[in-house]
């Protein structure tokens, strides 16, 4: 806001030195020269007319003077300009005070009565001496006081936190921060840093010059300060007529408060805006909150209409300062007003000095009192805003033009609002669309009602906005003058004013320490406030009268009285006058009423305040902030990351440069890890480090770069949510040279898994795949079994061990570094689920009943085949017996365990090796499946280059079968060592679904090609081979021989599946809970391995069928482990794939039994599944639940639903046999009354298989005994459980996580 210097100011500095000669400087002070002094003069009307004359020649001389000074200190901050400017000031003084009490010494008894008006208001005004009362040493110290408020204001900055060399001024650093930045903390960091910088030190000096201010205008017979400042309007009931304005006005303030809180809301959410409290005060675009013109983007009601902003076509246009001050001064001379004196080009200074000197910044226009001299000082930068601005200050000077023939003392605005309004009247035609066509700043003026809401509510931002802050600081003065506010109370009765006439509040904790009054350039500067209150209401009463001159047609807002001399012919009557004439006679000639009023402004923002009444309405607002005493937090972490980018077009640009670059180098990526998966050799190995070097690398750069990037606040949620993606840099946020060794690590491990094999006596080898695997899954031998089982542990467990620790120390550090707790809390992170762990406990529990009677009924049968020695009823099962490797799924054992052997059989392995069915043939098969839902057929791509066999060229490969995207929108593979039977069968449409996926979400942003979570992906292709699963799919592709349908044929059918999906259930859960603890350290690497047969004895009963030390690293023969792919996601997806299915089902209008469905060729099930894969990662994952499930939840309720008839049954079984559900004999492993014996004498003891020493298992066993006795407690609750279970339906979904299957997604 411009202003009109209370005090004048330096000329360029030339003249300088010349000028401040003509003021001899005594040691001690200036004395007034006696040419200036008063002389004697008749006490008569005359001869107070040669008073009034002799007084205008020495003020003019003298003003002259002191503007020079204040000009020189204003333009060039020193301490010797401060000490001229003070000198000056005191000569000032000297000079009212002197010529003060001859007036009220000659013409106090008679000046009321003199019959020229004009001469009572001279000597009216010569009369009051202000500060030229105090005694000479409370006047130093007076404007000693000015100076160094105005000095603390002035040279005050700002410095960026721990960076000392970066320091903000107010222009233009903090105030471009201000307008422009939309990051909440680095807001908040230039609002909280400028307001404690200027308003703490400034508080006791202004606590002095309060008291000086009112001692001196005491004198002058005011009350205080404050009751002289009201004077100068001459009205009594000046602060009546105020407040009538103000709630005249107050209801459009409202609504466009509710208005720009719900626009806000909208960007800044509900941690920092209130619906129903104030908004924080450095969100609205301006260090003050006194205009909001600068979020106007924030609130546009019609984005698509044209930019009303011009400042980018003004950069465009190569606009500078003079040229904008051209432009203004060409809109006065066309309405037949004066052009600027050659002087004002000459002397001012319209852009900040570049030369490094400190300057006061803020826009004002100065009178030197020599009737030729004027000039503007601001800091102008070439934006919309600032022409503004030009216009109003060069209001001021073509009033100081107009009125220079006054008399000094007259030389001013009618009242002050008078002088702030000339230029902002002009600014209300500048502003229009159709003026700034006019001047070549817009293409085309587009006239509808769209187009008129978006401009009144940028005028709005601006004029609506100022009005209550207009309105307050000059109350909160007032209030301070008056001994109301006292300084205990100066910033609470601040923000108690700021508050209710506002509706904003401080962002941060502020006291009575903080003095927020302060950072606001009129406080210090001791600059009257409330004229701009009143010139914000006679601007457009001027503007109203103004137009009818210029016989403007149509509504106010469109008027642009640009060249209408008619206009300018009624404005000059006005601007001569000076003040030497009461305002309110002045404005009855001007606009035909004596009296301020807001109903002009009112009729020119009617369009505007009656759509902001119908928006409020519509979406519910409540007007006003009836929770006054709410207060935004701080923003996490502050004040780390305020340096950060918020400009989403900026952001938008990075995103797109990073999908274009990252799609090449993911594609050569994924190339050269396929050609080292499909031929491992030192070749392909060595070009997969290179080329996972330059993905780190590329990783590395564009994760820094978009750590640049503060998104929380984006409103583009695709642009926030690829960024926050890129800014994990993962693994490559390490040392090149501990990346380097991580990736070294990681391919050793990996490498040492996929090579190994088992060697007989005889010298012959077999490889888990497909040796050791078929060995696990078709041999009855108790001690063949084992001999796999160890042999494979020691040959890779052992191997890897000496590796891990690295990894996990890496694995960690590079955690910490994007940000996370350790490596554990970035996997959980990938869920954006807070309470993940806690949900996927419930999960468990809910679970857990089905897998304890299926683990009791396994365990009888295996009793049956191996007898007692090898199987202990009531204690663990030995995890080689199970039919795989790892006892992960029992499928394999389903003939030792199937409840009615004499059924029809579930196994289509012969009736596929019987049609000669191949492994190209499966994925045929589930290509065809997908197809018949209307999803995507795989492009011919997929198999040319897939292998879906295990080569038989010699090559070693890694046959874990996954699924690959190549990133480039038409390259699927799939790697498989596919066996052919039913197995594998279903695992070939698993990886199907991921196939499925990368198509489907092809073509959004490489960063958002992945599942909703981790565990959807997985799920994806599961969810159909429930469907394939069933007898009565099989038969319809020619696999059996019959649907089945009865009883014993469907729970043969349900045993089975459960030994694949319910014996997984413990085993998915408990890998990570092992890692996860490992990453944070709660398990080191002398108990991994006792830990890790602790969490597989608590969740799965199982124990190992040898003694096991720490020297043996069982982990790490599980794929997962050595590769480091996180495992929860198939717990996850084993949950959600039944909640799919159960939902598909009813899409694909199924009757009956869930275990019984059959999706295939059901479109609707189809575009179910297609609607949540295009998601892809594009939203929080719950959305892609709701779009399959109806709801956004994860429940076990559909699992426990769909194997309900099985439980049934076993629950039955058990009880006939009367099982004891869990391994209350948890301590039993088998021979372990041998291994006892064999360890008798050696100090050593056998304990849960693990050869230990008799400390190490003193600790375990007491771990035991309360995990036995949590199992005992378990196990009774269980029993109540499991009645409720049979009593009630299963279909109440429960709320949780939801997450995915058991095969690598290498994608990831």
């Amino acid at each position: 806001m411009g202003t009109v210097p209370g005090r004048p100011g330096p000329l360029p500095q030339p003249l300088l030195p010349l000028l401040l000669l003509l003021l001899p400087r005594p040691p001690a002070a200036l004395e007034l020269d006696p040419g200036l002094q008063p002389e004697n003069f008749a006490t008569t009307e005359d001869g107070a007319r040669q008073f009034a004359q002799s007084f205008n020649s020495s003020a003019e001389q003298v003003r002259f003077l002191n503007t020079v000074a204040s000009w020189a200190h204003d333009t060039n901050i020193t301490a010797e300009n401060a000490q001229r400017q003070e000198e000056t000031a005191l000569l000032s003084q000297d000079f009212e005070e002197a010529w003060g009490h001859k007036a009220k010494e000659l013409y106090d008894n008679i000046w009321e009565n003199f019959t020229d008006a004009e001469l009572r208001r001279i000597i009216s005004a010569i009369r009051i001496l202000g500060p030229a009362n105090l005694a000479l040493t409370k006047r130093q110290q007076y404007n000693s006081l000015l100076s160094n408020m105005s000095r603390i204001y002035s040279t005050s900055k700002v410095c960026f936190p721990n960076k000392t060399a970066t320091c903000w001024s107010l222009d233009p650093e903090l105030t471009n921060i201000l307008a422009s930045s939309r990051s909440y903390p680095m807001l908040l960091f230039a609002w909280e840093g400028w307001h404690d910088a200027v308003g703490i030190p400034l508080k006791p000096l202004y606590q002095d010059f309060t008291a000086l201010s009112n001692e001196a205008y005491e004198q002058d017979g005011f009350s205080d300060t404050g009751a002289y400042w009201r004077s100068w309007y001459e009205s009594p009931t000046f602060v009546e007529d105020l407040e009538h304005l103000y709630y005249q006005l107050e209801p459009l303030y409202l609504n466009l408060h509710a208005y720009v809180r719900r626009s806000l809301h909208r960007r800044y959410g509900d941690k920092f805006i209130n619906l129903r409290g104030p908004i924080p005060a450095h969100l609205l675009g301006n260090m003050w909150a006194q205009s909001w013109e600068n979020i106007y983007d924030i609130v546009v009601p019609f984005p698509d209409k044209p930019n009303l902003d011009v400042t980018s076509t003004m950069v465009q246009k190569g606009w500078n300062a003079t040229h904008m001050f051209r432009v203004a001064e060409e809109f006065f001379t066309s309405l037949g007003l004066l052009p600027m004196p050659p002087e004002f080009w000459t002397h001012s200074m319209l852009e900040k000095p570049s030369d490094g000197r400190e300057v006061v910044c803020h826009a004002s226009a100065w009178d030197f009192y020599n009737r030729k001299d004027f000039r503007i000082k601001q800091c102008t930068q070439v934006t919309m805003d600032q022409l503004s601005t030009v216009h109003h200050e060069m209001g001021h000077v073509q009033y100081y033009l107009q009125y220079k023939d006054q008399p000094v003392s007259l030389r001013q605005g009618a009242n002050p609002g008078f002088h702030e309004a000339i230029g902002d009247v002009l600014a209300l035609s500048v502003s229009t669309p159709a003026h700034l066509h006019k001047i070549g700043l817009l293409d085309q003026v587009t006239d509808d009602t769209e187009s008129d809401i978006n401009y009144l509510l940028k005028m709005a931002l601006e004029k609506i906005a100022f009005l209550p802050f207009g309105y307050l600081v000059d109350q909160w003065r007032w209030g301070v003058f008056s001994g109301r506010t006292p300084p205990s109370r100066y910033n609470f009765d601040w923000w108690y004013l700021r508050t209710k006439y506002q509706g904003i509040c401080p962002p941060v904790v502020r006291n009575e320490t903080h003095f927020d009054a302060g950072a606001k350039f009129h406080v210090p500067n001791v600059t009257p406030y409330i004229r701009y209150f009143v010139s914000f209401v006679l601007q457009f009463q001027f503007h109203q009268a103004l137009c009818k001159e210029a016989a403007h047609q149509g509504p106010l807002h469109r008027c642009d009285i640009y060249q209408s001399t008619q206009a300018g012919n009624k404005l000059r009557e006005l601007l001569r006058a000076g003040s030497s004439r009461p305002w309110q006679e002045l404005l009855k000639d001007m606009i035909g009423s004596d009296t301020l009023d807001a109903q002009p402004l009112l009729n020119y923002f009617q369009p505007v305040s009656q759509w902001l009444q119908e928006q409020n309405q519509r979406n519910g607002e409540v007007l006003g902030w009836p929770e006054y005493q709410w207060r935004p937090p701080l923003p996490d972490n502050y004040p780390e990351g305020i340096d950060l980018v918020t400009d989403e077009v900026e952001a938008q640009k990075f995103v797109e440069e990073y999908d274009k670059t990252a799609q090449v180098i993911w594609n050569e990526y994924a190339e050269a890890n396929w050609n080292y998966n499909t031929n491992i050799t030192q070749e392909t190995s060595k070009i997969l480090l290179q080329k996972n070097l330059e993905l780190a690398n590329h990783t590395l750069k564009y994760g820094t770069w978009a750590r640049q990037f503060d998104v929380t606040n984006f409103q583009n949620t695709t642009t926030k949510r690829i960024i926050k993606k890129v800014q994990d840099l993962d693994q490559a946020a390490l040392p090149v040279e501990e990346l380097e060794q991580y990736n070294q690590i990681l391919l050793d491990m990996e490498t040492t898994y996929s090579v190994a094999s088992v060697c007989h006596l005889n010298g012959t080898c077999l490889q888990l795949e497909p040796d050791l695997t078929k060995l696990m899954a078709t041999s009855r031998n108790y001690e063949e079994l084992l001999w796999a089982w160890e042999g494979w542990r020691d040959k890779v467990g052992r191997a890897i061990l000496p590796l891990f620790p690295k990894y996990v120390e890496l694995s960690n550090k590079a955690a910490k570094l994007n940000g996370y707790k350790d490596a554990g809390d970035s996997w959980r992170a990938m869920y954006e689920t807070p309470l993940l762990e806690h949900d996927l406990e419930l999960l468990f529990q809910e679970l857990q009943p089905l897998y304890l009677n299926l683990h009791a009924y396994v365990r009888r049968a295996l009793h049956r085949h191996y007898g007692p020695q090898n199987i202990n009823l009531e204690g663990p099962i030995p995890a080689h017996l199970l039919g795989n490797m790892w006892a992960q799924t029992w499928s394999n054992i389903y003939d030792l365990v199937v409840p009615f052997p004499s059924a029809p059989k579930l196994d289509a392995t012969e009736a596929m090796i019987n049609q000669g069915w191949t492994p190209k043939r499966m994925f045929e098969e589930a290509d065809n499946f997908f197809a018949s839902l209307g999803l995507l057929p795989v492009p011919p791509l997929f198999w040319n280059k897939s292998m879906l066999e295990k080569p038989t060229d010699g090559r070693e490969v890694v046959c874990h079968a996954s699924s690959w995207d190549f990133y480039n929108g038409e390259d699927f593979r799939i790697k498989q060592c596919t066996t052919v039977d039913m197995e594998d069968l279903v695992v070939a449409h698993h990886e199907m679904g991921h196939i499925q996926y990368f198509m489907q979400y092809k073509d959004l942003p490489l960063a958002l090609r992945q599942g909703a979570n981790p565990g959807f992906h997985e799920a994806i292709g599961d969810v159909l081979a429930l469907s394939v699963s069933t007898p009565q799919h099989l038969h319809s592709i020619n696999l059996l021989s019959s649907e089945g349908g009865g009883y014993e044929h469907d729970i043969n059918f349900l045993m089975k599946m459960a030994l694949d999906k319910i014996t997984f259930i413990p085993f998915s859960y408990l890998i990570d809970q092992w890692r996860w603890r490992v990453f944070d350290g709660s398990i080191n690497k002398e108990n991994y391995n006792q830990e890790w047969w602790s969490l597989r004895l608590k969740y799965q009963g199982l124990c190992p069928p040898v003694p096991r030390s720490q020297g043996d690293f069982d982990p790490g023969a599980k794929f997962h482990i050595p590769s480091s792919v996180p495992y929860i996601r198939y717990f996850v997806s084993f949950v959600i794939q039944f909640q799919f299915h159960e939902a598909l089902c009813q899409a694909a209008g199924h009757q009956g039994p869930l275990h019984k469905c059959d999706i295939y060729q059901s479109k609707e099930a189809g575009k179910r599944l297609a609607d949540a894969m295009k998601l892809g990662f594009s939203k929080p994952w719950p959305e892609a639940m709701r779009l399959i499930t109806g709801q956004p939840n994860m429940s076990a309720s559909a699992m426990m639903n769909y194997f309900k008839p099985l439980l049934d049954w076993l629950l039955t079984e058990n009880g006939r046999h009367g099982e004891k559900l869990g391994w209350p004999q948890y301590n039993w492993t088998p021979n372990s009354a041998r291994s006892e014996a064999s360890l008798t004498g050696s100090g050593r003891v056998n304990f849960l298989g693990l050869d230990l020493e008799a400390h190490q298992a003193r600790v375990g066993q007491w771990v035991l005994l309360f995990l036995g006795v949590a199992l005992l407690v378990a196990t009774l609750g269980l029993t109540q459980r499991l009645f409720s279970i049979r009593q009630h339906s299963l279909r109440h979904l429960q709320r949780g996580p939801q997450f995915g299957s058991e095969v690598e997604l290498r994608h990831s």
